[in-house]
């Protein structure tokens, strides 16, 4: 059993947005970062509780990890479409909680996992999670320009993403503060 709680954001986290097939505006399949979805399996297999909490199309999400059959790798489904707001909007990191049964007191063991410092990273410290910034693509924003912007942990690999998993998971156990 794990304490530490991921939340985690599909585009340029897991999926390689640069490998994205549409039909019509529609995306049917995308490929995985290399590693991402041994990553992704890894952490289902040993027990995490996991989200998906991603800005886009529920279809478009649903058509990707379908194809992959990964979708049962998340315990939460969290996406914008069906929510009404995009990240950094707390409402998504709340219907996320909520999906999951989780209390105010759950932030502290909870980490997110994204690409962007400007939705992923700043939604999670605004909302009191712990940041992980997954520094992969060179799509989005890598100033900071504003201390909301600031992650936690800047990791650029899925080997020490996963080490840094871990190290938090461990942390958690022991009631210590992840950030």
């Amino acid at each position: 059993m794990h304490d530490l709680i991921i939340f985690i954001d599909s585009g340029d986290t897991l999926i390689d947005e640069s490998t994205q097939v549409y039909e019509g505006d529609e995306i049917i399949r995308a490929e995985f970062i290399p590693g991402g979805r041994e990553f992704l399996l890894k952490l289902h297999q040993q027990g995490y509780t996991i989200a998906l909490v991603a800005d886009g199309k529920n279809q478009d999400f649903l058509n990707v990890y379908r194809e992959k059959d990964l979708k049962v790798c998340f315990d939460a489904w969290v996406v914008s479409e069906v929510v009404g707001k995009q990240k950094p909007s707390a409402v998504m990191f709340e219907a996320a909680m909520q999906a999951l049964k989780l209390t105010e007191s759950d932030k502290k063991r909870i980490v997110m996992i994204g690409n962007n410092i400007r939705k992923d990273v700043k939604g999670a410290n605004e909302f009191g999670l712990t940041s992980i910034w997954f520094d992969w693509s060179p799509r989005y924003f890598h100033t900071v320009e504003h201390p909301s912007e600031r992650s936690c942990y800047t990791v650029r690999t899925y080997d020490d993403l996963y080490a840094l998993v871990k190290e938090l998971d461990q942390k958690a156990m022991r009631g210590e503060r992840l950030c």
